[in-house]
């Protein structure tokens, strides 16, 4: 498949637009946006890793307290004017005894175990607890569009031997069901799709504009029709820190756009930040499956629209959008994440820690074309 002109003229438009306010217009960003008149006193688990920082940032600016809880490994020297306290979620918990927060968010944990035991310890000490779970938690991403109340993993859909470590998405169900039982009318939890954007460490967006601006032939999966949402890491940031301003609660998606990408809408959106001479081979899906290459591992983000998996790039957000969720267009995530990339020192822009290998593409794409497609 080849994308027409047409087309890449739109994507190239869109991605080069403004902020994406969705389909409740300037009002609701503005209402959703509008500093508050009070400040709060959040703390944080973690906060020094991907989107904790964003998180203390921006709610540094709009003028609330903020107290991180962590191991002080990671980043210790940012955010000096911060209250730091020094635990651990394994057990030293103590430095949060005796004190009282208005909002506690949970980034950084997928054990049931450790969320249980913080949300102890916590469950008196704050009005509202914010899980940071994920989309992974749905056991079924059939349903289109997908919603909140799609099917979650549990014990009795996913069978685990005893003493195996849990899969990711059953230790996030999990985990939600242990902050919502403990705090039942004060939990809100966010899933967020693919978080992407400066400061990723993974690199499963990261490789799509890095792989778009060294140009050439490009293996891109399928036939450009799959659907894609991801979530810029400071438009989720941000908007978690509007929601706990507004005291909200419950369950909610957090991926976008609103009107979801198709992969081809995606790699041009990137492709034209960009000054490349980069063309994109399209090759089937059942091809790319014959030979082992795996959906978003060695072509990330992308997720085949089939066998269970219609709706995984296929959310409803409505009720988010009104919530105040907004998008940086495509244009602004990829240009970001290309000055992040080439910032880092040169042995770590070497090697990207997810996509397909330089040699491995070449190959697949010489076996395409040996098919004469």
């Amino acid at each position: 498949m080849t994308t027409d002109r047409r087309t890449f003229l739109q994507v190239a438009a869109a991605a080069s637009g403004t902020l994406a306010v969705g389909a409740h217009g300037p009002s609701m960003l503005a209402a959703a946006t509008r500093r508050p008149t009070s400040g709060l006193r959040i703390l944080i688990l973690g906060g020094t890793g991907f989107i904790g920082p964003y998180q203390v940032r921006y709610a540094l600016d709009r003028g609330h307290t903020v107290t991180l809880f962590n191991r002080g490994r990671t980043n210790p020297q940012l955010f000096p004017e911060v209250e730091k306290l020094v635990g651990d979620r394994d057990g030293d918990l103590s430095a949060l005894e005796g004190r009282r927060w208005d909002v506690v968010i949970d980034n950084s944990a997928s054990d049931p175990v450790r969320v249980e035991r913080s949300a102890r310890v916590l469950r008196d000490a704050v009005g509202l607890y914010l899980f940071v779970s994920t989309r992974s938690v749905y056991y079924d991403t059939s349903r289109v569009p997908m919603t909140v109340d799609a099917e979650l993993f549990s014990h009795e859909n996913t069978k685990v031997e005893p003493g195996a470590r849990l899969p990711y998405g059953l230790a996030k169900a999990l985990s939600e069901a242990k902050v919502r039982e403990l705090l039942p009318d004060r939990t809100l939890i966010v899933r967020p799709s693919l978080i992407v954007g400066p400061g990723d460490l993974t690199d499963r967006f990261t490789y799509w504009p890095v792989r778009i601006e060294r140009g050439g032939e490009i293996l891109a999966p399928g036939d450009g029709s799959d659907f894609v949402q991801v979530i810029d890491a400071r438009d989720l940031s941000e908007w978690m820190i509007r929601l706990v301003e507004q005291r909200v609660t419950g369950l909610y998606n957090a991926l976008g756009p609103q009107t979801p990408w198709s992969f081809a809408e995606f790699l041009h959106g990137i492709k034209a930040v960009t000054t490349a001479d980069a063309r994109f081979t399209w090759v089937d899906t059942d091809f790319l499956l014959e030979h082992d290459v795996q959906p978003y591992r060695e072509m990330p983000v992308w997720m085949p629209a089939r066998d269970g998996r219609e709706g995984f790039g296929r959310f409803d957000i409505s009720r988010e959008v009104a919530l105040g969720l907004t998008f940086r267009p495509l244009a602004v995530t990829a240009r970001d994440t290309l000055d992040y990339y080439h910032a880092q020192p040169e042995e770590r822009q070497r090697e990207l820690r997810a996509g397909i290998t330089p040699e491995r593409e070449a190959e697949v794409l010489r076996l395409w074309h040996e098919r004469g497609m």
